[in-house]
């Protein structure tokens, strides 16, 4: 066939091996998905199978798509009678269960396959539900928390009274007890969460010998995209499926298995040959993406572990340049050397994309600041945009309520937050007597006060939450707006809330609050009224998005799986930092810490630039730390590296530095106040919105960085 002949030879053997088990072993950018869509068209045109008989699954409708996308191309102009089944796990196995979903009934009392789907939102519905009925706090046991246990639980088939059996704690014991709750609602509402779509249909297929047999005579042939990231359900699933015929196609890469905390075992993979002792295994070891140079990198390093098939990344594209290291003195320099070398590849190739990585969410904030003052647009994946954050919408909700005290939303989201000992009983109570008598919220807990409708505790909580508003309402009505926010905090209690919470990213969250005063003392300066700054904010949070024109993408590495940019930055390569100190002492973890890096190495194409920070502050505040250098770099061979910083011995001494072609010049005391003016923590759209704070050149450096002597 014509769409054979771009088809590297192990790229061929893939695609023609058909019969049996097969397991192909798939390095990044080594084109699996062109391998798989073109084994489906083989099959089709090549093998005469009809084409409804094939079913290739993967883990996003985004990955489906495309799939489908490409199947389509290939087999535009052939007449088709059926289309092949591209789908997620959740989607095809909706489509079993709606159409032999009522024999499930027979081990799940009441179900039929008319069942509703709960999405995350309603399953919180339920999870919060239950805590109101039992009495539970959700500060002491977020419902978050509660509802990823529920979820980690069901991917590893375990119900509510294994996990009860297993706890070890009170409050693992209180997660079973949700749990056990949470399973009641789902069946008196006929209904399944993501995780029972596969445990269900699993357990359906395993109970019932009639429908199994039917859907292996369907299904001749079956494939798994991203193999490596399989559950023990998804495992479980494919097996029934492949019972009779054992053509079963599995495609992915152990090196790039990276979610065992979202349930995934790498043993699915490493284990197929022994599930499958006919299985043939094809390794694709050619890279389409990225230079010589980069793939020994990475290679060398991924070599290190001890749990893998084995592979070496080949390609025929050229050596480039050498890995980049820059040992930047503290945090702060290191992220503005990534913006500042970020500047400069862009002013050189305005149309290049450039891509961030960082091992988790709270690296982002100093490296964004830096963005900021260079005027680069970017993008964050996988986090919240500024105003949708909890902290910065609390404060605002406290804002309009200093305003308009019968805006009941503002009202129904803060009056507990902090806890200040109203109960949901005596909440519940109020709203029924609003909805009876048509007044808002705030109207009614004055006229219950004033008729001493309240027992004792109740009277004395929203007696004081009444006064708390009346305080707000003066300051606002009284200070400067910056001011009043100052004053809202501090009243409130939610600043204190936010320094006495020990969690790592509690100092963020209070950056984000001074960052909401400099936006307010800016609207002062412009003349704004308390109503123009929400009207502003309100329109900000519902337009800040993705900005298409940004060339600069900031995530974690776990977001940047499956992409490529031809540049890349891996920030923070730091003991305890990356690896993650929760890995230290587990060998396990520590793998998937190497993988996780090999994953950030092997989304350069032509580029890739690491760095450290020498002293670093850690959470929670308090003095800068020394840092140790990762370990993974000491992985990196000698002669695949260059260092961008020259350690004159003071572990701070960053002098010129030349990256290939181009220079890169870092002022040696970059980090000793570079930038004057405030600090802006949020989002490129913020700094958009406020009008471009006092003029765009404020946000670059004051002066050129000083020429090394």
């Amino acid at each position: 066939m014509d769409f054979l002949k771009g088809l590297n030879p192990q790229q061929l053997e893939a695609v023609e091996t058909t019969d049996g088990p097969v397991l192909i072993l798939a390095g990044a950018g080594s084109g699996k998905t062109k391998v798989i869509t073109q084994r489906i068209a083989h099959l089709i045109t090549a093998k005469n199978v009809a084409p409804f008989s094939i079913l290739a699954v993967t883990f996003t409708n985004k990955a489906a798509g495309e799939m489908r996308n490409r199947v389509g191309n290939l087999l535009d102009g052939y007449e088709l009678t059926s289309s092949p089944q591209l789908a997620t796990f959740h989607s095809f196995c909706v489509r079993l269960l709606r159409r032999d979903g009522d024999a499930l009934g027979a081990i799940r009392p009441g179900f039929t396959k008319t069942f509703t789907i709960y999405d995350a939102d309603d399953q919180l519905s339920i999870i919060k539900a239950a805590y109101r009925r039992m009495g539970l706090d959700e500060k002491a046991l977020p419902h978050r928390a509660t509802q990823s246990a529920i979820s980690h639980s069901k991917s590893q088939k375990i119900g509510p009274d294994e996990m009860a059996a297993n706890a070890k704690d009170p409050k693992a014991t209180r997660v079973a007890a949700v749990f056990a709750e949470y399973e009641m609602a789902l069946r008196k509402a006929n209904a399944l969460d993501f995780d029972d779509l596969l445990l269900e249909t699993v357990r359906l297929l395993a109970h019932d010998t009639d429908i199994r047999e039917a859907w292996n005579r369907r299904l001749s042939y079956i494939m798994i995209d991203e193999y490596q990231d399989t559950n023990r359900s998804q495992y479980e699933l494919m097996r029934l499926l492949s019972v009779h015929h054992d053509n079963i196609c599995v495609v992915g890469d152990e090196d790039q298995s990276i979610y065992s905390w979202r349930g995934a075992d790498i043993r699915n993979i490493l284990d197929f040959e022994k599930d499958f002792p006919r299985c043939k295994t094809i390794r694709l070891e050619q890279n389409y993406r990225s230079t010589k140079n980069i793939l020994e990198a990475a290679s060398t390093v991924i070599a290190n572990n001890k749990e893998r098939k084995g592979k070496w990344l080949w390609t025929e594209a050229d050596e480039g340049d050498l890995v980049s290291i820059y040992p930047a003195h503290d945090s702060e320099n290191e992220a503005l050397f990534i913006a500042d070398t970020t500047d400069k590849i862009l002013r050189q190739y305005p149309e290049r994309r450039v891509a961030v990585l960082y091992r988790t969410n709270s690296q982002s904030r100093q490296i964004e600041e830096a963005m900021r003052r260079y005027n680069r647009k970017y993008n964050v994946v996988g986090g919240f945009s500024y105003y949708q954050r909890a902290e910065v919408k609390d404060i605002i909700a406290y804002l309009k309520l200093a305003t308009s005290p019968v805006d009941s939303i503002a009202l129904s989201r803060i009056i507990n937050v902090p806890a200040r000992g109203i109960g949901r009983t005596s909440l519940e109570q109020v709203e029924q007597v609003a909805n009876e008598s048509g007044l808002s919220i705030w109207e009614t807990i004055g006229k219950m006060l004033d008729e001493n409708q309240f027992g004792t505790r109740a009277y004395a909580a929203f007696s004081a939450f009444r006064d708390l508003v009346n305080d707000l309402t003066l300051a606002v009505q009284t200070k400067p707006l910056n001011e009043a926010l100052t004053f809202i905090e501090e009243r409130t209690g939610y600043r204190k809330m936010l320094e006495t919470d020990t969690a790592p990213e509690s100092e963020g969250k209070i950056d984000n609050l001074d960052e909401l005063k400099n936006a307010a003392a800016e609207a002062v300066e412009r003349g704004e009224t308390v109503a123009d700054f929400l009207d502003h904010a309100a329109l900000v949070a519902d337009s800040d998005g993705v900005d298409e024109s940004a060339l600069v993408t900031l995530m974690t590495i776990h977001n940047a799986k499956g992409l490529e940019y031809p540049v890349v930055f891996l920030a923070g390569l730091e003991e305890n930092i990356f690896p993650h100190s929760r890995s230290l002492l587990n060998e396990a973890a520590m793998e998937e810490e190497r993988r996780l890096c090999y994953v950030g190495m092997t989304r350069a194409e032509k580029r890739l630039i690491i760095t450290w920070a020498k002293y670093r502050r850690r959470f929670g505040g308090g003095e800068q730390e020394r840092s140790m250098k990762s370990r993974f770099l000491a992985e990196i061979p000698n002669n695949l590296v260059m260092m961008l910083g020259i350690d004159d011995g003071d572990d701070d001494g960053m002098n010129q530095v030349d990256l290939t072609s181009e220079r890169w010049d870092v002022q040696r005391d970059a980090r000793k106040n570079l930038y004057t003016g405030k600090s802006f923590n949020s989002v490129q759209n913020v700094q958009n919105f406020f009008k471009d704070r006092g003029g765009a050149g404020n946000l670059r450096p004051t002066s050129t960085p000083a020429q090394p002597s």
